[in-house]
């Protein structure tokens, strides 16, 4: 089983991108702040989360820096060349968000 759920806050605004196909795809990456542990054990992992579709768009709308999100979805590991460097990825790909910030 695959399966992740997060909560936390967005640590920078998000943008949505579009895929180049014949039906653009809206495509949102985004960076979660989660909070571990309490007091002076507590740590911070920020968390790349990737969003596809309405729900992407809806995401760029609504969300901003610091916005608090609860992110259900799965994990997904990846690799690329860079500077003929192997860099490996590690991404949440969200089925779906939910925004957790009361409206303002």
């Amino acid at each position: 089983m695959n399966s992740v759920n997060i909560i936390g806050n967005l640590a920078r605004d998000v943008s949505c991108k579009y895929t180049t196909s014949d039906d653009p795809l809206a495509v949102l990456n985004m960076t979660v702040a989660v909070n571990d542990g309490y007091g002076d054990r507590q740590t911070t992992s920020f968390i790349s989360v990737v969003v596809y579709g309405k729900q992407a768009e809806n995401c760029e709308r609504y969300l901003h820096k610091g916005s608090k999100v609860g992110i259900t979805g799965r994990i997904q590991t990846g690799s690329y060349e860079k500077d003929g460097r192997k860099v490996y990825t590690t991404d949440v790909i969200a089925e779906r968000v939910d925004f957790l910030d009361s409206r303002q």
